[in-house]
């Protein structure tokens, strides 16, 4: 979910309060919370989420198409060939946050995806182990409610860094959760909370 978090009770929209712009109304709309299965869409989310630390997610939003040219469409087979004559061109491109960690963990995580693809057949089947393959459909009145990490959320931060990922903290791997669907935390008042 997108940082920070309102203590407001849903708006009469019918929508999560966090989605104020036309920006996030549509990434709410359209995207939030509907369960992925496409490893590069996958990959593209743990990209944005490890990038938005310390960030608002409307920043990463506005940035959005700058890293999928940046980060070759989210390939991940691409972004593992990165040499770092390129990764040193990539912090001077002011479309994507320029900060040497972050673009060097997108590189290194695009290596270790692949890693985890060998091992399970693909990122999605990996992820999805975390919730027994179906989205965690939670029942939040409020965004008081709405935890910043779970114990799953715990679990999945821990196994990701032991197979060498970087921005993969607890609270990025529950705002990734939610973001690609493995956990529905749209507000029930939300006209997206039945949709995912």
């Amino acid at each position: 979910m997108p940082a920070p978090r309102s203590r407001r009770t849903a708006p009469s929209t019918g929508r999560c309060p966090w989605a104020r712009t036309p920006l996030s109304v549509a990434y709410h709309d359209r995207e939030w919370g509907v369960p992925v299965h496409d490893d590069r869409v996958l990959f593209e989310f743990l990209v944005l989420e490890g990038a938005q630390a310390g960030l608002s997610w409307e920043t990463i939003l506005a940035k959005r198409e700058g890293y999928r040219r940046a980060f070759a469409g989210f390939d991940p087979e691409a972004v593992a060939r990165f040499t770092p004559a390129r990764v040193e061109r990539l912090l001077g491109d002011r479309a994507i946050v320029r900060n040497r960690l972050k673009v060097g963990s997108a590189v290194g995580n695009a290596r270790a995806l692949l890693a985890v693809r060998q091992a399970y057949g693909s990122f999605d089947a990996y992820l999805w182990r975390f919730v027994d393959g179906r989205p965690i459909v939670n029942r939040r009145r409020s965004p008081r409610e709405v935890p910043a990490r779970t114990e799953r959320s715990d679990a999945l931060s821990r196994d990701l860094r032991q197979r060498g990922f970087r921005f993969v903290g607890s609270t990025i791997c529950y705002a990734f959760m939610q973001a690609v669907g493995l956990v529905n935390d749209h507000l029930v008042t939300c006209h997206r909370y039945r949709a995912p």
